[in-house]
């Protein structure tokens, strides 16, 4: 089974040895996403609910430069850094996907990649 490494410039340039995403013929298994600005590098300004925002949105552009999109996500993994915040990541969540949404998983973390609140990673199927 050969598999594809997926990058996109629309997303975050991976921020150790990683990729984007890894498509094989018939799954998509994305990186965490962090939320990175993609056209500063930088973290967003604001609270869990921006931050949130901004994942999602790389998660998606990541999966849309894999043939793929939010709708055919399978399982994400939230790992938060303060699990008081769950309700206020849970309502930004319910707006990318707004209709059946995917298995999940979500965990509080000690620590995430530069100083993130909120990382989300995807398991996916191939349109």
């Amino acid at each position: 089974m050969k598999r594809k490494i997926i990058h996109t410039d629309k997303a975050p340039v991976a921020v150790g040895p990683y990729s984007q995403a890894v498509k094989s013929k018939r799954m998509i298994f994305t990186a965490g996403q962090i939320p990175l600005d993609p056209s500063t590098g930088k973290l967003v300004e604001g609270g869990i609910e921006e931050q949130t925002r901004q994942a999602l949105t790389n998660l998606k552009v990541v999966l849309k430069a894999a043939g793929s999109g939010m709708d055919a996500v399978m399982k994400t993994t939230v790992f938060l850094l303060d699990m008081g915040e769950f309700a206020a990541m849970n309502g930004v969540y319910a707006e990318f996907f707004p209709q059946d949404p995917p298995a999940r998983s979500a965990v509080q973390v000690v620590a995430l990649p530069l100083g993130a609140r909120v990382e989300i990673e995807a398991i996916a199927l191939v349109k």
